[in-house]
């Protein structure tokens, strides 16, 4: 399971470590895309093609799952961890993110989000609940 938060940087060559907790489940093969919110996602490949299965079973018919398909794999890229445990980042992913140099990388369960750190910062630590927010969503969603 991918879980934990860490700090790190991107280089001059637009590589960035991937957290040695993370690179074991993650694989050398791995998709990276834009989150939903303004992070990019990081899948191990197994999470991604799971992911493509349910994706293909949505009615295309649908104008908001053509939509979403495309901002998915119109920003989608294959990605391998070298030796070093560094993957490279493309420029345009970058700048969706609004990624300069200080990153704040995410387990999420199954995929890794990683944030540029001034808009995590920014959006309340990638959208933190209040206590209120929490006890509603343990309510809700029986967690």
């Amino acid at each position: 399971m991918l879980m934990g938060i860490y700090q790190n940087q991107i280089d001059a060559k637009n590589r960035v470590i991937v957290p040695a907790k993370f690179r074991d489940e993650l694989g050398l093969q791995c998709v990276l895309t834009r989150g939903l919110d303004e992070c990019l996602v990081l899948y191990p490949m197994s999470t991604w093609q799971e992911q493509q299965k349910q994706l293909a079973e949505l009615p295309r018919s649908d104008a908001r799952v053509r939509a979403f398909l495309r901002y998915t794999y119109a920003n989608a890229r294959d990605v391998e961890v070298d030796k070093q445990g560094r993957i490279l980042f493309p420029s345009d992913l970058r700048e969706c993110a609004h990624i300069e140099k200080e990153l704040v990388t995410i387990g999420m369960i199954d995929r890794i989000e990683i944030w540029a750190k001034d808009v995590y910062e920014t959006n309340k630590n990638g959208g933190m609940l209040t206590s209120g927010d929490l006890n509603s969503f343990y309510k809700d969603y029986k967690v």
